[in-house]
């Protein structure tokens, strides 16, 4: 795709025509009343003989669809006749032209239904043919059901599944389903009327799945228990994204359950299946030397597939040299060698989940095991690790770690890039001006550099481990805290944190790529006098309830000093108020806001100028003037003058007081529109299908209200059903589910 070269055409050009002007009138350029003029008439044409010359030199680059311009994209979509998608999904749209001729030689397979999703919404997804799904009799004609029995209940085509396996109860209904059911004629609505012969099922799944490595977990209620979430919160993990390798036509497969970004299940982490092969037997020879008489004992068990490690288990015990092959230097590498890559446990260990004890040194997967840690009790003999994904808790078996906080590293999933993440910042992020902090620093005075007004100074948190407590800083002139680029550094407040400007005026303060926590009722207080104080990709957390239920207490900006434009911008706040100082204009963009009190208003600047933007605020606003465009207010709004600003694309509270709306939508009660309202879980702030089909799709470009509304979700979705109505097999009906 075309960018900006680093080329100096601009001065090339501006000399050489310069060079052109016979000397004299350069010279009387510089001694006229207004000098320059000429220079400057130079300095325009040279820009524009730029562009021509950048744009000659593209033409080639333009007949190419992985290279061209977004001009070009069109015509090229001419030469292969598809119908474009809409022109804000411009990653969607070069990919379907450059893929055409491949969808139609295949065209009315899942493997082409499956790409789509990725390559018109970026998403990923699991396409499910309905009709495979429907109970039947079994025909005497029919094949053998042996190589077609469900993988985790052994059901069998069209049968009847076996209740006694507990997998398949929480694969029912989702698109790794082994049951079979009854034919549903009813019009596709929500879950209903999905299994019937012409229904082909699309699901969905529009969470990203983000890596953080060596976070620092919170103890738990021993030395041997923690949560992997720094806050205390229980958080389900997430599978890593590994839908990205290229298959051969022939190789090609739909996806497994842990290859998709979707929280982790508790039984597809203890899904552990054993093969003992030769290679098996002759390794454990080699190392750690098993007898002859074990090796042959192996080797009646060889090529026979064991689903777990316990049918592994019962079957060596029951052989001759059960004393050796069960001895834990053998029996661990024998579970190292023998468990088969296409399952759970070897999929996700470590490459999702990985617990370093002895920081540096990652846990070895045969030692550790899954289970339910609600009331943080397991009984797992000869492992040393018990994970439950599904609540973010790790519990260690017997003796407390080597260390006494471990490190782990796994994967927690969002709906986009706002608030703090690891996600990409480079654009943001500054070289530190200090040497950057690390592995559970506190942070002091000293270590926050002042800066100069020509020079930033620059403090950064160099990993994602769990600093604090944190110094109050003044003196503050030009001065940007922020985490490294792809790391999420967890700062926790013992106490209220002032950054002040005095003696300063009109400085700068900038928070990029910080997530703060406080370990009690503390405030972020801005004081002195600033010009402009950014808030950007970072989480001030919210509050909410740790894994006792115990509340986690919110972390509200409360600003004493004068300010002159507040911006936040793809952040995650609590509440901004006064107290005795002043904000001139606050600027809020791709974000979210909200008070856990609903006696506290989440912004409460009654003399301030609001101009806020694709934003989702849970809680009450009071504010002076209103620019609200694509923004969601699910508290009552209270706005002094009406007769300026505008509130367009957006939605509120019925009875809110906000300047003559358009375009907008009002509600009763909003709760019932969101995922989720609990921060800490992955959906939180996600407009749900129940939600108003005039929120959904009621910005000004056709996209949803709220903090999300730049990921464009409805359109990527209509572009996807008008592929689909395109290369889907004749006479079906697709339908379309959202997994997460």
């Amino acid at each position: 795709m075309a960018s900006v070269a680093n080329d100096n055409f601009e001065v090339y050009f501006t000399e050489k025509i310069w060079e052109m002007i016979p000397a004299v009138y350069r010279e009387q350029d510089g001694l006229a009343d207004n000098p320059g003029v000429l220079r400057d008439f130079v300095e325009i044409m040279a820009r524009q003989a730029t562009v021509l010359r950048r744009s000659n030199d593209h033409l080639w680059d333009d007949e190419f669809i992985d290279l061209c311009n977004s001009w070009a994209v069109p015509y090229i979509a001419e030469l292969v006749a598809t119908r474009l998608v809409s022109s804000l999904n411009k990653r969607g749209r070069r990919i379907d032209v450059a893929k055409t001729i491949y969808y139609r030689r295949r065209k009315g397979t899942v493997r082409v239904l499956e790409e789509l999703i990725s390559d018109i919404t970026g998403w990923d997804g699991k396409v499910v043919e309905e009709f495979r799904k429907l109970a039947r009799t079994w025909h005497g004609l029919d094949p053998r059901p042996g190589m077609f029995l469900g993988r985790f209940t052994g059901t069998p085509p069209g049968g009847f599944p076996d209740l006694r396996r507990p997998r398949g109860s929480e694969l029912a209904g989702g698109p790794f389903d082994e049951y079979f059911h009854t034919p549903d004629v009813r019009k596709t609505r929500g879950t209903d009327g999905l299994y019937n012969i012409p229904k082909i099922v699309f699901y969905l799944y529009r969470l990203e799945s983000r890596p953080l490595v060596e976070v620092t977990p919170t103890a738990g209620p021993n030395n041997r228990a923690f949560t992997f979430d720094p806050s205390g919160r229980d958080i389900p993990l997430f599978n890593r994204r590994d839908r990205d390798q290229a298959f051969d036509w022939d190789q090609w497969r739909s996806a497994k359950e842990w290859e998709l970004p979707a929280p982790i299940r508790c039984r597809e982490l203890g899904d552990a299946e054993y093969l003992i092969t030769e290679a098996t037997v002759l390794a454990l020879i080699a190392n750690p030397g098993i007898t002859a008489g074990a090796a042959a004992d192996l080797r009646k068990l060889r090529d026979q597939p064991f689903p777990s490690e316990s049918r592994l288990h019962d079957a060596l015990n029951v052989m001759p040299s059960q004393v050796e092959l069960l001895s834990a230097p053998v029996y661990d590498a024998l579970l190292t060698l023998a468990l088969i890559d296409d399952c759970g446990k070897s999929a996700l260990l470590p490459s999702s989940i990985g617990v370093e004890s002895p920081p540096g040194t990652v846990i070895d997967r045969e030692l550790i095991t899954s289970g339910n840690l609600s009331a943080w009790a397991a009984v797992a003999p000869g492992k040393e690790l018990v994970l439950d994904a599904e609540r973010g808790r790790m519990l260690f078996v017997g003796a407390a770690p080597p260390a006494a906080t471990p490190l782990v590293n796994y994967f927690y999933g969002f709906s986009g890039p706002i608030g703090a993440g690891t996600y990409d910042r480079a654009n943001s992020v500054l070289p530190p001006t200090l040497p950057a902090l690390a592995s559970n620093a506190a942070i002091t005075a000293a270590d926050i550099d002042p800066g100069t007004p020509a020079i930033t100074g620059v403090t950064e948190l160099a990993d994602s481990s769990t600093f604090g407590p944190a110094a109050d800083k003044a003196g503050i002139q030009n001065t940007q805290i922020q985490g490294r680029n792809q790391q999420r550094p967890y700062l926790r407040l013992g106490a209220s944190w002032t950054l002040d400007s005095t003696p300063n005026v009109d400085a700068l303060l900038t928070l990029e790529g910080l997530w703060i926590g406080a370990s009690g009722n503390f405030l972020l207080v801005l004081a002195g006098n600033f010009k402009t104080v950014t808030i950007r990709h970072s989480t001030l957390d919210p509050g909410g309830l740790d894994w006792r239920g115990n509340l986690i207490a919110p972390v509200p900006i409360e600003i004493t000093g004068n300010i002159e434009t507040l911006s936040i911008d793809h952040a995650i706040l609590d509440s901004i108020s006064l107290n005795g100082g002043s904000v001139k204009q606050l600027q809020i963009a791709d974000s979210i806001l909200q008070s856990i009190n609903a006696a506290t208003p989440a912004i409460d600047l009654p003399l301030s100028s609001l101009d806020i933007q694709r934003a989702t605020v849970f809680g009450a606003v009071n504010g002076d003037r209103l620019y609200a465009s694509e923004a969601l207010f699910t508290g009552m709004v209270n706005i002094s003058d009406t007769q300026d600003g505008c509130f367009r694309f957006s939605g509120a509270v019925t009875g809110s007081r906000v300047p003559h709306p358009y375009e907008s939508h009002f509600f009763e009660d909003a709760d019932h529109y969101f995922t989720t309202r609990r921060f800490g879980q992955p959906g939180y702030a996600q407009l749900s299908q129940s939600a108003p089909s005039g929120l959904l799709n009621g910005a000004e470009n056709g996209s949803e209200i709220g903090a999300f509304s730049s990921l464009l979700n409805p359109i990527r979705l209509d572009g996807l059903r008008a592929k689909v109505d395109e290369y889907m097999p004749f006479g079906l009906i697709p339908a379309f589910v959202f997994e997460t």
